[in-house]
């Protein structure tokens, strides 16, 4: 879920506040229906408190009847010059810089969706469109502004193009934060997230665009652009002490860091180990011809195990772990 929408991204390191997954709410008979028409907006006060900037304090979904996203035409991939807002080549959020990827080309990620809706619809994004909920569009912290990519659910196998106009999400261990109807179509509404991949798409290469198949068997791949897990080769298997999963079940873990020695690695999984942290391993993979080794926590058991092992991790001073998807 998402917590604000900015003015510009001259506002961007002032405006923008954590990106949240949720739970949805039921909508109270004291919060107002999204009612704004489409292409229009409304004001974004930033000199007024976070909690007092929208018309409602907690996100959820339309008070109407759920949606029939079938009828929802999805966007078709084309080439458009670059956002004037939204698009600086570096920005802060909560004392993270974020570096933008020079385009879109051949980037592939796997990880948590979270969404938002009702309460930011009809809000300027960060590309200075307004907000549509009823639209397939999303957020992501690093794609340039517009941009386009399939993000398909890895649990279900449903998948849905999207137009990426805005920044976020800004909550630790989400990749991107769909719209309400991209949500609702595959899947990650009304459960709040999601495990998905990310896949960009080329406008001039369209035919490139093929979601992945819930039974094939692929080699793990980490949170990182295709240019890069495509070149990656694994070099051993998920750790043995944890449980087994179908070929097509995604697996979560969380990756405490990865070293160019063995024995650093061995010295993270022994310092985990005495904190208390249970199945963490070392996962060897060459990466452009060098062994990389991972320390890894998991396979956990879904996104909630997960955030909650990330607070844990963080809380015994073990540092920020980063989500890894595997099949």
């Amino acid at each position: 879920m998402r917590v604000f929408r900015p003015i510009g991204i001259v506002l961007l390191g002032s405006a923008l506040i954590a990106c949240a997954s949720h739970k949805p709410r039921p909508t109270s008979s004291s919060q107002p229906p999204a009612s704004t028409p489409r292409g229009a907006s409304l004001p974004l006060d930033t000199a007024r408190p976070q909690s007092e900037r929208y018309r409602q304090n907690d996100d959820n979904g339309p008070a109407a009847p759920p949606i029939d996203v079938s009828k929802i035409p999805e966007p078709v991939p084309k080439s458009e010059p670059r956002s004037r807002y939204g698009n600086k080549e570096t920005y802060s959020v909560l004392g993270q810089t974020y570096k933008l990827l020079p385009d879109a080309s051949g980037y592939v990620e796997r990880g948590i969706a979270s969404w938002y809706g009702n309460k930011f619809h009809g809000y300027m994004t960060s590309s200075f469109e307004p907000y549509d909920m009823y639209a397939f569009s999303a957020a992501h912290k690093t794609l340039p502004l517009p941009s386009y990519a399939r993000v398909t659910n890895l649990d279900n196998g449903k998948s849905v193009i999207v137009r990426v106009n805005d920044r976020g999400p800004f909550h630790e261990n989400r990749i991107i934060d769909l719209s309400y109807a991209a949500a609702v179509k595959i899947g990650v509404w009304p459960k709040g997230t999601g495990v998905v991949e990310v896949r960009a798409i080329d406008p001039a290469h369209p035919q490139a665009d093929t979601p992945p198949s819930r039974s094939a068997a692929v080699a793990p791949v980490p949170a990182k652009p295709a240019s890069e897990a495509s070149r990656v080769a694994s070099l051993s298997t998920p750790p043995s002490r944890a449980p087994s999963a179908p070929a097509d079940v995604p697996r979560i873990y969380l990756q405490l860091g990865a070293y160019g020695e063995r024995a650093n690695a061995e010295r993270a999984v022994a310092n985990a180990t005495r904190a208390g942290i249970d199945r963490v391993a070392i996962q060897s993979v060459l990466v452009d011809g060098h062994t990389v080794h991972r320390v890894r926590v998991g396979p956990l058991a879904d996104v909630d195990a997960a955030d909650a092992m990330t607070r844990r991790i963080e809380q015994l001073g073990l540092g920020a772990p980063r989500v890894a998807i595997e099949r």
